[in-house]
């Protein structure tokens, strides 16, 4: 490894972590479900960063390229779900607060 590629790796190693840690920041503050929702996407995004790192550095890139590439499904699958719950809470409730929802029953 040379001495660019270790400084970018540093890079990368630092701004994952920190992706994770806007993403968990803007899910704890928030009320609104929106915000929430791009917190675990922010969160999901260093996730992803840090296996692409970590494929790029490593000598089986095509391993980690399948688990981002299953992650990016998985991504898809959650956001459209919570979009569909998301319509329906407004629709229901005209408000997107949590706190409008918690007295939900099953």
């Amino acid at each position: 490894m040379n001495a660019e590629s270790l400084i970018l790796f540093k890079l990368y190693i630092m701004v994952t972590p920190l992706l994770f840690i806007i993403g968990l920041f803007a899910i704890m503050t928030t009320k609104n479900i929106v915000a929430i929702i791009i917190g675990i996407e922010i969160m999901t995004k260093g996730v992803t960063l840090l296996l692409a790192t970590s494929g790029y550095f490593s000598s089986k890139p095509e391993i980690t390229q399948n688990f981002i590439i299953v992650m990016i499904i998985i991504e898809v699958v959650i956001l459209t779900i919570a979009a569909g719950l998301i319509i329906n809470i407004a629709k229901r409730y005209d408000s997107l607060s949590t706190k409008n929802i918690r007295n939900l029953k099953g």
